[in-house]
């Protein structure tokens, strides 16, 4: 016992160090007046927090995070469930569409960005397309628009993460006993039938872990809003962590972006703590 312990002591300080040293290292910054490249310690309790919660920038950024975590976790979960179902007829070719829905997930959030940046610019790619099809009316600024900024940034980061959300949902249609699907087909249940009384009852536990990691990967997300230009014309495509960024590295005020990296991390426990409770009541059963 006493070797096993040692075994893994160095994992546990380099964790406790890493990981919660630093947590508790960045609340703390935030509550002290830390807002220029010289440094300072001077404590200002919850100085930083309130002014936060009168920042417009701020305000607008908690507003794209609930339009943007909608969009994109929604396309999330509804592409990755459709290609997962359409794998799981064992199709012909099914390990290189594997492979082909997969592979976007292996791309850098700069690339998507990137691609995505030229696919929505007004005259070529998406807008070109839709004036191909008789919608010549239809050709926004995606990225620049105040409309549909923060939805276009939904779509670039669903295009990668889709496929990972679809690996998720193959791993439990594959584990699904195929004697389920024939009983209800005997009894009469159609393809519809089927899916909804038995498959995605038996995928709700697939689709918490999906609504979990698409909802961190929205508080977080930042490489894809920077590769499409952000934070954009009234900050329309803003968020959280390129507000972080830019008011830490840009501006210097190191505690006001320590606040923002606090209040991310709190927002991430909401998803977290309800996720491990329910492995926990899982693992009890």
């Amino acid at each position: 016992m006493a070797l096993a312990f040692l075994v893994i002591l160095p994992s546990i300080i380099a964790v406790a160090i890493f990981i919660y040293g630093f947590i508790g290292w960045t609340f703390y910054i935030s509550m002290t007046d830390w807002k220029s490249s010289v440094v300072d310690f001077t404590f200002v309790g919850l100085k930083n927090w309130i002014r936060l919660v009168g920042d417009r920038r701020f305000q607008i950024d908690l507003r794209n995070l609930l339009f943007y975590a909608i969009g994109f976790m929604t396309q999330c979960i509804v592409i990755g469930f459709i290609l997962a179902s359409l794998l799981d007829q064992k199709i012909k070719g099914e390990a290189l569409f594997r492979t082909l829905f997969i592979f976007p997930f292996a791309v850098s959030g700069i690339v998507t960005g990137v691609t995505w940046n030229w696919l929505m610019q007004p005259a070529t790619g998406i807008n070109l397309l839709f004036a191909n099809i008789g919608m010549e009316w239809f050709r926004p600024n995606w990225a620049s628009d105040l409309r549909y900024g923060i939805w276009a940034v939904s779509i670039a980061a669903a295009w990668q993460f889709s496929g990972y959300v679809m690996a998720l949902y193959l791993a439990g249609l594959r584990g699904i006993p195929n004697e389920l699907r024939e009983a209800a087909s005997i009894d009469g249940a159609g393809t519809w039938g089927i899916y909804r009384y038995i498959i995605i009852p038996l995928l709700m536990p697939v689709t918490f872990t999906a609504m979990v990691l698409t909802g961190m990967n929205a508080i977080r997300v930042f490489d894809v809003v920077a590769a499409l230009g952000g934070p954009g014309p009234g900050n329309n495509i803003d968020t959280l962590a390129l507000n972080m960024y830019q008011t830490t590295f840009n501006a210097y005020r190191f505690s006001l972006g320590a606040a923002i990296g606090s209040v991310m991390l709190l927002l991430a426990l909401f998803l977290v703590i309800p996720y491990l409770r329910s492995l926990q009541l899982e693992t009890e059963r």
